[in-house]
């Protein structure tokens, strides 16, 4: 499983509890699980989940990722994940969740090419965004329309709840 998690400053609210989520698969599957960052750059936080403490997992992330609270380039950020990562079999044949509100500041071509790329390697692509949990929340950003063609389960990420729906998701992919 590989899970990329948006840190940007529209995802504020909820990055915190994504991260969690993240170092609790990253504890239960350590051989099998690697945990990004996604904001302006690429940020690996794999070790820092690995951690047996969430409260030190979370501090030892947030030291290592440069780009906290930023904008969002998530085709350019995907694009460097998968030629640094993708070619290297991380997401070949994995479950990969990304986690975002699909906010893009960089080109949403880039975006919707390099989603399909992904797809074409994972064996699932889950998409978590929090925004999806309310009511009457359509996916209109440009973002989300760009990347939606290439996920195979849009779930929500807004609330325990929305998270035991996202463990099933993963659990059946």
């Amino acid at each position: 499983m590989v899970l990329l998690v948006d840190v940007s400053g529209s995802m504020s609210p909820y990055a915190d509890a994504l991260l969690r989520v993240a170092h609790a698969a990253a504890r239960a599957r350590p051989a099998s699980t690697e945990v990004f960052t996604i904001g302006t750059r690429l940020t690996r936080v794999t070790r820092e989940m690995r951690l047996r403490d969430p409260d030190k997992a979370l501090a030892a992330s947030g030291h290592a990722i440069p780009d906290w609270s930023g904008g969002t380039r998530i085709g350019e950020v995907l694009k460097a994940f998968l030629d640094r990562w993708g070619q290297r079999g991380t997401a070949r044949g994995a479950v990969v969740v990304v986690c975002s509100d699909g906010w893009e500041r960089g080109g949403t071509e880039l975006l919707g090419e390099q989603m399909a790329r992904l797809h074409r390697l994972a064996h699932s692509v889950v998409w978590v965004n929090p925004h999806k949990g309310r009511a009457g929340y359509e996916p209109l950003t440009g973002g989300m329309q760009a990347a939606l063609p290439a996920v195979d389960h849009f779930v929500a990420g807004h609330s325990l709840a929305a998270f035991e729906e996202l463990a099933g998701v993963i659990e059946n992919a």
